[in-house]
């Protein structure tokens, strides 16, 4: 499994609660582009409609070698799920503060892309600062674990 592109924002802005594997449909050049490592994910998230889950805003640069036929760098992208999944989905997304994130784009074994996202929920700014004092009071025990033995 090759990671391609991760989103940094995920973990710290939203409480991850299901995570989901899904295929997403490219052209052409999308996928040399995505073999380059040339994608960012941070700022894109997740939609459903018509039965249908797509990805916005995440960006694919266009390819270098590529002509006239390259690719839209923002363009929408349809999501491949099956249909239970996406009834799943759209029935909890239907609850307040739920949203769909992506994770992590990468190729598994057989040189597919795929995109991991998740069911999040966004936290708020007092969530950050516990996490964020929790961390420093781990990082302090383990420093004065270390000078004590």
């Amino acid at each position: 499994m090759k990671i391609v592109a991760t989103n940094s924002k995920a973990r710290r802005n939203y409480v991850l609660l299901d995570k989901f594997e899904s295929g997403i449909e490219l052209r052409g050049t999308e996928v040399k582009s995505l073999r380059a490592g040339s994608v960012n994910i941070n700022d894109a998230y997740c939609i459903i409609r018509h039965g249908e889950i797509f990805i916005e805003n995440m960006h694919i640069a266009p390819y270098k070698s590529g002509n006239i036929f390259n690719h839209d760098p923002l363009r929408r992208r349809k999501l491949l799920l099956h249909k239970r999944e996406i009834v799943r989905l759209s029935s909890k997304l239907d609850q307040k503060g739920l949203a769909l994130v992506p994770l992590k784009i990468y190729f598994n074994d057989k040189g597919k892309a795929k995109l991991e996202i998740a069911l999040a929920k966004g936290k708020h700014l007092y969530d950050k600062r516990e996490n964020i004092a929790k961390r420093d009071q781990e990082r302090e025990m383990k420093k004065q674990m270390k000078y004590h033995y």
